[in-house]
Formats: C-alpha cells, sequence, structure tokens
C-alpha cells in the first residue's frame, strides 16, 4: 500500500463548546473551509445533529451550500445525513441539487444517526435505525441513477418515484457508509461498492476493529459484484501538531477538557475515559490522539497505515481542542509538512536537488570553464579590433 496517495480531509462535526457565540462558531466552521482549501486539503464531512448542544450544524447540506460559494476546490461531503431522519426521495432531490451547485464537488455520505436522543425527539425507536437506514439506501441508490422506484415500508411510501434531476457528477455522487464499532456500516458499503468512512478513533484497539471492517467490506463488495479499492476507504483520527510537543500540549488545554465531558456526558460512548486526569496525556500514552510535532503525525500516520495495510484518505476530527489561532496553525503544518510526505510531492525535489549536491564540483569545474572560454573569446575579439585599424 505504500503507493497508494493519501488524500487529506477532515471530518466537521461540529464540536463547540456551549460557552460560545453559536453565531461565530458556525461562521468559524466556514472559515475553517477556505482556510482548509487554500491549505489543498482534499474534502472536508460536515454532520448532521439536533440536540447535545455541543455538535451545531443540524443542515449538513445547507451549511456545504454556503461553504462551497467561499471555496474553489475541496470536495464536500455530508458527514452524515442520518438517513433515518430524511424521506429517502426528499433527500436523493436535495443532493442532486447540491451536485450541481457545487459543480460536481458533492459527496453523500451516510449514517444511520449516531445521538439516542435525536432519534427519541422525532419518535424514532434507536434500535430500529440501522433498518431504516439500509431501507432508505436500498431507494435511494436507484433513485440517483434515474430510475423509478416503488417500495413502501412502515415508514415511507414511494410511489412511481423518479428524480426530475440527474447528477451533476455522472453517474452519481460519490457515496459513503459511517462505520464504527457495529459492522452494519461495512456490510451496506460493501452491498453497493461504496465508500466507507471509518470513525471512532484510531488507538490500537479501535484500528482493529476498523481494519476488521474494511475486510468484512471487501468480502461483502466481492460478494456483490463490485472490486474494492482502498482509496474509497477513510479513517478519521484526532490530531493537533505545533512546532514543539511542549507547545502542541499547552494549545489543547483550551479545549481537550470539554471535548471529553461531551463524550462522557452526552455521546453514545466515551472516548476519553470519565476518570482519566488528564485527558492530554491519556490521549498520548494509548496512542487515542496525536499531539506533538509534524514528525510525531508523520510516525503515527505510518503505524496507522502499516497496521490497516492502507487507506484512502485520512481525515482528521475537527475538534477545537486549540483556540482558533493554534487551529488554523495546525492544519497549515499538516499541509506543509506532513501531507507531502505521504503523497510523495516533495519526491522529485528532493532528487533533484540531491543529484545537484553530488555534482557539484564538477558542475561549477564545467561552469568556470564555460565563464572561462566566454572571457577569453572576449579578449581575443577586443584584441583584434585593435589591431585591425594600425593595419589599415
Amino acid at each position: 500500500m505504500n503507493d497508494l496517495y493519501m488524500r487529506s480531509g477532515i471530518f466537521l462535526a461540529p464540536f463547540h463548546n456551549h460557552d460560545e457565540n453559536p453565531t461565530l462558531s458556525i461562521e468559524r466552521d466556514l472559515e475553517l473551509l477556505e482556510h482548509l482549501d487554500r491549505l489543498n486539503y482534499h474534502e472536508a464531512w460536515i454532520g448532521e445533529h439536533h440536540s447535545g448542544g455541543f455538535e451545531l450544524i443540524a443542515c449538513p447540506e445547507m451549511f456545504i451550500a454556503a461553504a462551497a460559494q467561499r471555496t474553489r476546490h475541496i470536495r464536500l461531503g455530508t458527514g452524515v445525513v442520518s438517513l433515518p431522519y430524511h424521506n429517502p426521495f426528499m433527500l436523493a432531490d436535495r443532493m442532486v441539487q447540491l451536485d450541481h451547485m457545487t459543480r460536481g464537488r458533492a459527496m453523500f455520505g451516510v449514517g444511520p444517526g449516531a445521538l439516542v436522543h435525536d432519534a427519541l425527539k422525532i419518535g424514532i425507536d434507536p434500535g430500529a435505525q440501522r433498518k431504516m437506514m439500509n431501507e432508505a439506501l436500498e431507494v435511494i441508490i436507484p433513485l440517483l441513477r434515474g430510475e423509478m422506484v416503488n417500495r413502501k415500508t412502515d415508514w415511507f411510501n414511494l410511489t412511481d418515484a423518479q428524480l426530475q434531476l440527474r447528477p451533476y457528477t455522472h453517474p452519481t455522487m460519490e457515496l459513503a457508509v459511517a462505520a464504527a464499532r457495529s459492522p452494519s456500516g461495512s456490510l451496506l458499503a460493501g452491498k453497493y461498492g461504496i465508500g466507507l468512512l471509518s470513525i471512532g478513533g484510531t488507538a490500537p484497539a479501535q484500528m482493529e476493529r476498523h481494519t476488521a471492517n474494511w475486510g468484512l467490506y471487501e468480502e461483502t463488495a466481492r460478494a456483490n459484484g463490485h472490486t474494492p479499492n482502498r482509496k474509497d476507504w477513510r479513517v478519521v483520527g484526532f490530531f493537533h501538531i505545533a512546532e514543539t510537543r511542549e507547545q502542541a500540549r499547552q494549545n489543547v488545554q483550551f479545549g481537550v477538557q470539554a471535548f471529553a465531558d461531551y463524550f462522557r456526558d452526552i455521546a453514545t460512548f466515551p472516548i476519553i475515559p470519565p476518570d482519566v486526569r488528564d485527558p492530554t496525556e491519556w490521549l498520548i500514552e494509548t496512542g487515542t490522539g496525536c499531539i506533538g510535532t509534524p514528525d510525531d503525525a508523520i510516525a503515527y500516520i505510518d503505524r496507522l497505515i502499516k497496521g490497516s495495510g492502507g487507506f484512502g484518505v485520512l481525515c482528521e476530527l475537527a475538534q477545537n481542542w486549540a483556540d482558533w489561532d493554534a487551529t488554523k496553525k495546525h492544519y497549515e503544518l499538516m499541509a506543509r509538512f506532513v501531507h507531502p510526505h505521504f503523497q510523495k510531492s516533495r519526491d522529485l525535489l528532493r532528487g533533484s536537488y540531491n543529484y545537484a549536491t553530488s555534482h557539484h564540483e564538477d558542475f561549477l569545474g564545467q561552469a568556470s570553464a564555460a565563464i572561462q572560454a566566454e572571457i577569453d573569446r572576449h579578449a581575443t575579439r577586443c584584441a583584434a579590433e585593435v589591431k585591425r585599424p594600425a593595419a589599415e
């Protein structure tokens, strides 16, 4: 997998402490995507949440439409739309519109919904969410292909349903399914041969689970006539880097405890155990996150690649552990020093530099000889011009 080009991205839930101005928090998320676009990040995935007071975006499609007007290159995906919360026909229609509005930069990521409270607010049994996700995707994919669908379930009824507009991207926009602990996401993604978003952390034990889910994905894809490709596998990890390890540790004191509290008190599964006194050291020591320097990030990603066999996109969880200036600096350091290591964008430059240094003395001798020859020729011409009038 060393030859696999690793693209860069973020997974923007987003996480914002509830002691901040929410309007400014959303604006800052839009500014972040502008920043990443300038830094050559390949993609960003934006989540959907409706409760908990920490993850603010309720409609990723609306956010993506605004972000697309502010950016030029970065691809923008729903990360994810919770399928049980939406009529599948209406959702497919919105995503096709978004595909046109972004000129093909939209990606369609789906999942069952992460927060139990979101489901309960609209009368959905959390135990039924994965079944509902499967039922929705079963009709969304043929709809995106332009097919007419008739399907009735206990929560939607499609009758001669056909979209009036084909996707801008042919044959359809890129799709992906989120997978964390359950194998349901891998099975569903493999069934349709679409991408896999592995979320939930990248500690060694978690990467073992992600790798097992990818193996399940490959097996299921082949059984359904699809050829699995690791470029379609996205892994979401936790990172914050600075010029020094000490600076990185200091930076994350801004928000790492609020992050830990949210996952302990609100989210389905705590990332940092409640009895941990120092979240920063725990994240580092357990390998759950990388808090350090660009070199630390390179070593951390190397571990992920070797343990998994390789994947197509490294998505950083946008967690706001650090304040805004340190967060922007983190992404700049990742783009300048970490991503090029895995994208081999500096290899030819280094090769050219090394070749020049190894032949430096030869090149100097040749250059000096060429310069001296030109000096001699010029001197000869001058001498000839001086002698000519005397001869005449």
